[in-house]
C-alpha cells in the first residue's frame, strides 16, 4: 500500500489578530477563529455533560429501591426534566457543533467560517442559556418539572403568584438555543456551499462534511417549528393566550406535532455527524479506503428527505387515525434503508483491514455495535402494535439512550481521541484511553440494556417509585449508571494532563489522509492556509499514488514529509 506524501502548509498569520490574547486566554475571549470557537464549544458542552451526569446519578440513585426515599418526588421530576434538557441542548448539540466548527473549514480548504462574528455570537449564547436554565433552581417552585418534551397542559401552569417560574426559564432556554442553532445552521450551509477551495467538489468533500451539511439543513428546515412552539407556549404561560389550552379552545396535540416535527429529525441532526465521524475514523485505523463513498454521501441526503415524514410515530398513542399510523409506520421503517447502507459500508471498510485498536477505533467500534442494537429496537418501535404496547415504558428510554449515549457519546469520544493531537499538539495516554473505553462500554450496556426487559414487563417511565417486581433490573441499571459516572474520571485525567504535559504530537500521528493533517499540530491562529489549496483527489486515497493537494509555487512547503 502506498502512503500518500502529506505536506505541511504554513498559515499566513502566525500571530493572533490585533487585540486578541495569546495562549490559553484566547479561549475566554470573543475570538472569531473557528478553531478557537470549536474548542470553546467542546469544553463548555463537556462541563454541562458533567452537570447532566450528576442529575442522572440522582435519578438512578432514587431508582435503586422501589420506594421514593432519596429525594422529594418534585425534586425527582425536576432532575428528570433537567437531565434530558441539559444532555440534549447543552451537551449533544453544542459538542457536535464544536467538532464541526473546528474541522469543516479546514476539511474544505477554507480560511474560516463564512460569518465569523455570527459564529462567535452563536457560541456565546450557549453559556448564557445554560446559566438561565440552571438559574431555575433559584426561582419559587424550583426548576421545570414537565419533562424535556414539555407537553401541555402540565407545562402551561405557573405556580400561584409566580411570574418567573422554572418552566418559563426552561422555555426561554429552548428559545435561545433554537436561535443559536439556526444561526449556526446558516453559517455551516453557507460555508460548505460557498467557501470550498478550488477543486473541492461536492464529491471530493469528506463524509464528515457531508453529514454536517445534511444535519444543518435539517436544523434550518425543522428547528423553526420547535422554536415557534416554545414561544407560543411561553405566551400561554405568561400572557394568557390559548394556543394549547383545551379549556380555551386550544389544542395540546398541536404542540406535540410542532415538537416532534423537529424533535424526531433532531435525532438525525445528532447522529448524522456521528456517522461522519465513523466514516473518517474507520478508514484510518483499518488502512483501507471508505467503501462506497458516493453512496454513503448520498444516503445522508436520503435521511434528510425521509426524516421530514416520520415525526408522527411518536404520537401513535395520541388518537392518531389508522391511515396516518400506517403511513408513518412505513416511512419510519423506510428510513432504516439509507442508515443500513452506511452500516454496510463501514463493515465493508473494516473487513480485511489492518486494524489498529487505538482508543479512537475502540470507541468507534463500540459506538457502531450499540448503534446497530438501537437500530433493531428502533425498527420494533416503528411497528404500531409494538409501539403502543411499550408506549411510555422504559423500553423507549432504553432505545433512546442506546442512540444518544451508546452511539452518539461514544462517537464523540472517538472524535476527541482521534483529533486531540491535531487540536492540542499533544499526544494522550493510550492506557487511560482504553481504560476509559472499557468502563464506558460496560457501564453503558449495564445501564441501558436492563431498560428493555423492564419496558417489556410494563414498568412506566418518569416515575420515582415502582412495583418491587422491577427491582432487580433497576439495581443493575443503577450500577451501570454509577460505572458510567466513574468512567469520566480517567478521561478528564487523560485530557487535562495530556494537554498540559503530554508528549508533543507530530503533524500526522495516525498516518491519516485528510486536509486537516496537512497543517501543523495544532494549526496556528487565523487563516488556515498561506494560500488556498487546490484539490486533485478525494481525501480517501489510501493505496493511490496521486497527491491529494496540488502545490503551486506560491505556497510555502515544509521540506520534511510524513
Amino acid at each position: 500500500m502506498v502512503n500518500l506524501s502529506v505536506r505541511e502548509f504554513t498559515p499566513k498569520n502566525q500571530q493572533p489578530l490585533p487585540g486578541e490574547p495569546e495562549n490559553w486566554r484566547r479561549f475566554f475571549s470573543f475570538s472569531t477563529d473557528h478553531k478557537v470557537i470549536g474548542i470553546q464549544y467542546i469544553v463548555t458542552s463537556f462541563f454541562f455533560f458533567l452537570v447532566g451526569g450528576i442529575f442522572a446519578m440522582v435519578i438512578r440513585g432514587e431508582l435503586m429501591t422501589p420506594e421514593a426515599d432519596l429525594v422529594d418526588p418534585t425534586v425527582y421530576n425536576a432532575m428528570f426534566t433537567l437531565h434530558g434538557t441539559v444532555m440534549l441542548f447543552l451537551w449533544t448539540f453544542p459538542v457536535l457543533v464544536g467538532l464541526a466548527n473546528y474541522l469543516v473549514p479546514i476539511m474544505i480548504g477554507a480560511q474560516d467560517m463564512a460569518f465569523p462574528r455570527l459564529n462567535a455570537i452563536a457560541f456565546w449564547m450557549v453559556p448564557v442559556f445554560g446559566i438561565v436554565l440552571l438559574a431555575s433552581f433559584l426561582v419559587p417552585g424550583g426548576p421545570a418539572q414537565a419533562g424535556w418534551w414539555s407537553y401541555p397542559p402540565v407545562s402551561t401552569q405557573n405556580p400561584a403568584g409566580v411570574l418567573i417560574s422554572g418552566q418559563f426559564l426552561w422555555l426561554l432556554t429552548l428559545a435561545l438555543s433554537g436561535i443559536s442553532s439556526i444561526m449556526g445552521g446558516v453559517n455551516f450551509v453557507t460555508t460548505i456551499f460557498r467557501m470550498r477551495a478550488p477543486g473541492m467538489t461536492l464529491f471530493r468533500m469528506p463524509i464528515f462534511v457531508w453529514t454536517v451539511l445534511s444535519a444543518q439543513m435539517l436544523q434550518l428546515f425543522g428547528l423553526p417549528a420547535l422554536t415557534a412552539a416554545v414561544i407560543m407556549q411561553m405566551f400561554d404561560l405568561t400572557v394568557g393566550t390559548s394556543f394549547f389550552d383545551p379549556a380555551k379552545g386550544g389544542d395540546p396535540v398541536l404542540f406535540q406535532h410542532l415538537f416532534w416535527f423537529y424533535s424526531h429529525p433532531a435525532v438525525y441532526v445528532i447522529i448524522l455527524p456521528i456517522f461522519g465521524i465513523f466514516s473518517e475514523i474507520f478508514p484510518v485505523y483499518a488502512r483501507k479506503p471508505l467503501f462506497g463513498y458516493k453512496v454513503v454521501a448520498i444516503s445522508s441526503l436520503m435521511i434528510v428527505g425521509l426524516s421530514a415524514f416520520v415525526w408522527v410515530h411518536h404520537m401513535f398513542a395520541s388518537g392518531t387515525p389508522g391511515w396516518m399510523r400506517m403511513l408513518f409506520m412505513f416511512s419510519t421503517m423506510l428510513i432504516s434503508v439509507p442508515t443500513g447502507i452506511k452500516v454496510f459500508a463501514w463493515v465493508a471498510t473494516i473487513w480485511g483491514g489492518k486494524i489498529r485498536l487505538t482508543s479512537a477505533m475502540l470507541f468507534g467500534l463500540g459506538g457502531l455495535v450499540m448503534f446497530v442494537f438501537s437500530g433493531i429496537t428502533g425498527i420494533m418501535l416503528a411497528a404500531v402494535p409494538v409501539d403502543i404496547h411499550v408506549n411510555n415504558t422504559y423500553f423507549v428510554v432504553g432505545h433512546f439512550h442506546y442512540v444518544i449515549y451508546g452511539a452518539t457519546v461514544m462517537g464523540v469520544y472517538a472524535a476527541i481521541y482521534h483529533w486531540f493531537p491535531k487540536m492540542t499538539g499533544r499526544m494522550y495516554n493510550e492506557g487511560l484511553g482504553k481504560l476509559h473505553f472499557l468502563l464506558t462500554f460496560i457501564g453503558a450496556n449495564l445501564n441501558f440494556f436492563p431498560m428493555h426487559p423492564l419496558g417489556l414487563e410494563g414498568m412506566p417511565r418518569r416515575v420515582a417509585s415502582y412495583d418491587p417486581e422491577f427491582a432487580f433490573w433497576n439495581v443493575v441499571a443503577s450500577i451501570g449508571a454509577f460505572l458510567l459516572g466513574m468512567s469520566t474520571l480517567p478521561f478528564l485525567l487523560n485530557m487535562i494532563g495530556s494537554w498540559l504535559q503530554g508528549e508533543k504530537a507530530p503533524k500526522n500521528p495516525w498516518r491519516a489522509i485528510g486536509v486537516e493533517w496537512l497543517l501543523s499540530s495544532p494549526p496556528l491562529l487565523h487563516d488556515n492556509f498561506r494560500e488556498l489549496p487546490v484539490f486533485l483527489a478525494e481525501p480517501y486515497g489510501y493505496g493511490k499514488s496521486e497527491p491529494l493537494v496540488a502545490n503551486p509555487d506560491r505556497l510555502e512547503v515544509a521540506d520534511e514529509l510524513n
